[in-house]
């Protein structure tokens, strides 16, 4: 199964702010394990490239992707909300991030590829259509989605979001679009504090209480989300694959494995066979503990290329 790994070292000029758990560095151990683990020399590799105004502009309003590029700063380090910062390197860090999954789409619905995970960083999910937050400057899953919509025709798009945060911008983003179905589990209560009884009818939310484990976590996907996307029989599987719901990550209080991630994958790509050809592209979103970040993101990646 041919597997690409889309990623750019722009990704790495992202500064989110001093002390802030969103560092360059994650995407270095996951490149890292990878390597440990012999499975990089087995991917395709491929350079994020920028994604372009009209792209961004397909799920954020205009005046939102014109006022980010105005903020950016020059130099020195600008807040744009008390979790989400930006430096000289960001910009471009986001643009590449958006145009990863844009290419990802690309190669899977043009048959060089079967599946892609995007290495990449900001993360994305927060990012709601007219203001960053969360971590997240422009939500990347939502471009690569309106990307097959609307560049490749694509009428039924599944989004399967395992971070430990539930992706309040995503589900913004494609409320009441029946194009799209949002599949999510999250700590609830928790950042970003949404009520999972808000969902609009496009939404399946199943949320795990702190302290949940790998456990909880199979039952909520197997009872809720994996028979949802059965029911919706995607024609491409999108994937916000956040690490952060990890036992040894502090940002969140659930307690999952890298065995977890493991599962869910084979899952994922068990439907992605059954339905959409076996397209299916990743997203990285958090994971902030960097040796479990590693060890899941290369988990899931080997689930990717079916090995």
């Amino acid at each position: 199964m041919a597997t690409a790994y889309i990623s750019h070292r722009d990704c790495l000029g992202h500064v989110a702010g001093p002390g802030h758990p969103e560092i360059p560095e994650r995407l270095r151990a996951i490149q890292d394990r990878l390597v440990a683990a012999g499975l990089m020399d087995l991917l395709q590799h491929v350079e994020a490239p920028e994604a372009t105004r009209d792209q961004l502009c397909r799920v954020h309003t205009p005046a939102y992707v014109d006022r980010l590029a105005f903020a950016a700063p020059h130099t020195g380090h600008i807040q744009l909300d008390p979790d989400t910062g930006m430096s000289p390197g960001s910009l471009t860090a986001a643009y590449r991030a958006a145009g990863a999954m844009v290419e990802g789409v690309d190669r899977v619905l043009d048959g060089r590829s079967e599946t892609a995970f995007c290495a990449v960083r900001p993360p994305g999910h927060h990012a709601e259509p007219d203001r960053a937050m969360g971590f997240c400057l422009f939500n990347n899953v939502a471009v690569g989605a309106a990307h097959a919509m609307v560049q490749h025709g694509i009428g039924r798009v599944a989004i399967i979001d395992f971070d430990g945060h539930h992706g309040n911008g995503t589900q913004r983003i494609f409320q009441g679009d029946g194009r799209v179905l949002y599949a999510s589990t999250f700590e609830h209560p928790f950042f970003p504090f949404s009520d999972p009884a808000d969902a609009p009818d496009n939404a399946v939310l199943a949320p795990l209480h702190g302290g949940a484990t790998g456990a909880d976590f199979c039952r909520a996907m197997e009872a809720d989300c994996l028979p949802a996307v059965d029911r919706f029989a995607p024609e491409l599987i999108l994937v916000s694959a956040g690490f952060d719901a990890h036992k040894e990550d502090d940002l969140t209080h659930l307690r999952l494995d890298d065995g977890d991630f493991a599962w869910v994958t084979t899952e994922l790509m068990r439907l992605a066979h059954r339905h959409a050809g076996g397209r299916v592209v990743s997203v990285l979103e958090g994971g902030y503990a960097l040796d479990a970040l590693g060890r899941s993101a290369a988990t899931h990646i080997r689930g990717l290329m079916g090995i």
